[in-house]
């Protein structure tokens, strides 16, 4: 019964050690060099085609 504890114990241990690197690797990898042109334009994509106001857009869809 000793073992079970002991590789349980162990277990929770190692996962925890494993969700903090993972988060820690997320975190690296969304704040690492470079990325700001990736971010910038993925958060720019509702606005890439939004030339003309509404109505217009709706207006040649009717027709």
């Amino acid at each position: 019964m000793q073992d079970y504890t002991f590789l349980r114990e162990l277990s929770g241990s190692i996962g925890t050690v494993f969700l903090v690197l993972s988060f820690l690797g997320f975190v690296l990898f969304a704040f690492r060099p470079g990325s700001r042109r990736v971010h910038s334009d993925s958060a720019d994509i509702p606005f890439r085609h939004d030339d003309k106001p509404i109505e217009a857009q709706a207006e040649e869809a009717r027709q």
